[in-house]
């Protein structure tokens, strides 16, 4: 499977110093950066000027996660912004594959969302052209929630639709992973997880990315 990634997300981060939190995940994988755009879900986060400073204050390289309404035509404000890679929603995204090959145009890996009651049959038709795909573990808007049991048969599923089309896109989950439960996704085909209070609510949040990325590659290696 090779390495696991961690991808701390800055929606719980202390915001009022941006620069400090940013320094104690310096070793994580990428940082996971949540944009609402208090439409598509019920709460309001982040826009390109928060994105802007994030990429001056790090050289991790940041997934940018739009939950907005209307991905076609604000991806690019992400992109211009140093998002290195984005992910649009299934749901909200008129025109998937125009939006994900652009964005691969541009340079910048283009990723898929899926929601906890999404199926994932429908990646079947554009699961070839995906740099990542997206399983949310949650319902999409608040940081703090309890993972949805659910998604590990889903990951399962997903892991059997690339073997299927012999692709190989990075499988990220997000939404209560912790160190107890980190083992259990991977084993069922997660190769990056987010992990927001797990590791911004901890007491070192340096030292719980280093666990997060220890227990998941122990995982990888057992699977």
């Amino acid at each position: 499977m090779g390495s696991i990634k961690i991808a701390p997300s800055v929606l719980s981060a202390d915001m009022a110093n941006l620069k400090g939190e940013l320094d104690k995940i310096a070793g994580a994988d990428y940082v996971h950066f949540d944009v609402m755009d208090g439409h598509f879900t019920g709460n309001l986060t982040f826009g390109v000027d928060i994105l802007k400073a994030v990429k001056r204050s790090t050289d991790v390289p940041v997934d940018a996660h739009l939950m907005v309404s209307n991905p076609d035509e604000t991806v690019d404000w992400y992109a211009d912004a140093g998002a290195d890679m984005i992910t649009v929603h299934y749901e909200a995204s008129t025109h998937l594959h125009r939006t994900l090959t652009h964005l691969q145009q541009r340079g910048v890996k283009a990723g898929v969302v899926l929601n906890p009651a999404t199926p994932v049959c429908v990646l079947e038709s554009i699961i070839d052209v995906v740099d990542m795909v997206l399983l949310m573990s949650v319902n999409p808007g608040f940081g703090g929630q309890s993972f949805i049991p659910g998604t590990i048969a889903k990951l399962q599923e997903l892991k059997a639709m690339c073997e299927r089309h012999g692709v190989s896109p990075l499988i990220e989950v997000d939404g209560g992973i912790s160190s107890k439960n980190i083992a259990e996704v991977v084993k069922a085909g997660a190769n990056v997880l987010v992990a927001g209070s797990a590791v911004f609510k901890s007491e070192d949040p340096a030292a719980e990315v280093a666990l997060l990325q220890k227990l998941g590659n122990e995982a990888a290696q057992e699977a």
